[in-house]
């Protein structure tokens, strides 16, 4: 007999989920702490002061710096303190992000700082697995496809959606995990197609360069260009020629009233009459994503070169859904919106991949299970474990190595991943020789133990580094609190159903 649309459409949301289930399970976890990834480096560099400077006053202590130890050199790049990130980092070259000297805002002297991955190390690994760059992209994108397939498919299973979004039945096993994973996908519905749709159209260049091939002859330059995206020719002529500074603190004010908060500057050929001043906008003032439209000013004279281009419909479309997904925009308020949303979104997707092994534990557990089917039962339970609370105990694993780590270690960064991924392969070989259920107790209590122990690594006056710790707190709390509630879950009776049957037929 033929299946039917819906029948399968359940088969592909059911496979589809479970094969690469996990995987999207650590994109949502990674990119739920990438929300804060910010904070997250201010806590894993606990040297750098949260000192209240305004950026004008940031931006003469770094330029002070960089006259007094690189005034030779021919770039200087500045990254202003701001509210999520209070750091002052000066670099030279082209090089802006990472490396440099850490300065602090308040004297403008250089401090040692330990290195770290940070929470970018959770935000790169949202879109790579930590792949290489260009694999990871094209990983990370198909699974993308796979969400979608499973939100459209879950849609067309689900004929009763909006009733099942107001049913739910605790403490009745499989029927509780089912009731869960529907309320909390139609509850995010939205959330869930809008932030996996954006998410493809960060990289469409990537996935479809068919376009920028077909009009600019494969010149990604030229289609950047046509979107207002040109840079200014340097008077190199004019490089040679000695010439004074001019005071940032107005083109700062200036470009902060055009622009918003800001991010940083970027001085080419300082000292000389070539000088340019380029103040780059930060990427929380609005929802089209503000990034390389920046301000360009004459260093000599402050004299505005380059105005921030009006974008055309189309790169402004592409932006906005682009802002859509990181976020930048709105404060806190709308920062801890899309942190729960991504909190609901991981609890979502670990209940459909628990819900597979709990509807068919009956079934394929038993001792008359064929071999086969009791190895692939097996196997779906192991990696639920390793990479559901395995993943959340490598996390917070991270942060521990980031503490523990002695601060001199040379690569301390790659240290710091080796622990992430160590810490994740240990949990999968636990799973694997542990029976399920007490492998979740374990981790799961070892998890919030670990989150809940952040507490006695201090900066609790630190306003930005005390949240960190609370959020740590609070997700340790509701860690031990399920740890508590699958240690008290009764088995599934599947065997003295069995023996009564027997009894019966007996």
């Amino acid at each position: 007999m033929k299946q039917t649309v819906t029948q399968s459409m359940a088969w592909l949301h059911t496979w589809a989920g479970l094969i690469f289930g996990w995987l999207l399970f650590a994109i949502f976890v990674t990119g739920t702490l990438a929300v804060f990834d910010k904070e997250l480096n201010h806590w894993m560099q606990p040297e750098i002061p949260a000192t209240q400077v305004t950026q004008a006053d940031a931006a003469r202590r770094a330029i002070a710096y960089l006259q007094a130890h690189e005034p030779q050199a021919g770039n200087w790049n500045i990254s202003l303190p701001s509210e999520r990130s209070p750091g002052l980092r000066v670099s030279t070259g082209e090089r802006r992000h990472g490396g440099g000297v850490q300065l602090d805002p308040g004297t403008g002297a250089a401090i040692d700082v330990r290195d770290s991955v940070g929470g970018n190390f959770f935000f790169r690994f949202h879109f790579t697995l930590d792949l290489p760059r260009n694999w990871g992209i094209f990983v990370v994108g198909a699974l993308a496809l796979v969400m979608l397939a499973a939100l459209v498919s879950g849609i067309i299973v689900h004929k009763k959606i909006f009733k099942e979004f107001f049913t739910f039945r605790p403490n009745k096993g499989q029927r509780s995990w089912l009731d869960f994973h529907n309320a909390s996908a139609v509850l995010l519905l939205p959330f869930h197609l809008m932030i996996t749709y954006t998410g493809l159209v960060i990289f469409m260049l990537v996935y479809i360069p068919a376009g920028v091939d077909a009009l600019f002859d494969g010149d990604s330059r030229a289609y950047f260009q046509a979107q207002g995206n040109t840079r200014l020719e340097q008077p190199r002529g004019l490089a040679r020629e000695p010439a004074g500074l001019v005071d940032v603190a107005p083109l700062l004010a200036l470009a902060e009233a055009r622009l918003g908060p800001l991010a940083g500057l970027n001085i080419r050929n300082p000292n000389t009459a070539a000088a340019r001043i380029e103040i780059r906008p930060g990427l929380g003032n609005r929802i089209a994503l503000a990034k390389g439209q920046a301000m360009v000013f004459d260093g000599v004279s402050g004299q505005l070169l380059r105005d921030v281009p009006e974008l055309r419909a189309v790169p402004l479309t592409q932006r906005v859904m682009v802002g859509l997904h990181f976020a930048q925009f709105g404060g806190y308020p709308l920062r801890w919106l899309y942190f729960i949303c991504g909190l609901v979104s991981c609890l979502m997707i670990a209940s459909g991949l628990v819900l597979f092994c709990v509807k068919r534990g009956r079934k394929y557990a038993t001792d008359t299970a064929e071999p086969s089917a009791r190895r692939g039962y097996r196997l779906a339970e192991v990696c639920n474990v390793g990479f559901i609370s395995g993943l959340l105990l490598a996390c917070v694993g991270l942060l521990w190595a980031n503490r523990l780590l002695p601060v001199e270690l040379l690569q301390r960064e790659s240290w710091e991943v080796r622990a992430f991924f160590g810490v994740w392969l240990l949990a999968l070989l636990h799973a694997g020789v542990r029976p399920a259920r007490r492998a979740w107790v374990e981790q799961l209590l070892l998890t919030a133990l670990l989150c809940i122990g952040l507490v006695a690594f201090g900066g609790l006056d630190d306003p930005m580094r005390l949240g960190v710790v609370a959020c740590a707190l609070a997700l340790g709390a509701l860690l031990g609190l399920v740890a508590w509630r699958v240690q008290q879950a009764q088995p599934a009776p599947h065997k003295a159903r069995a023996g009564r049957r027997m009894e019966a037929g007996a």
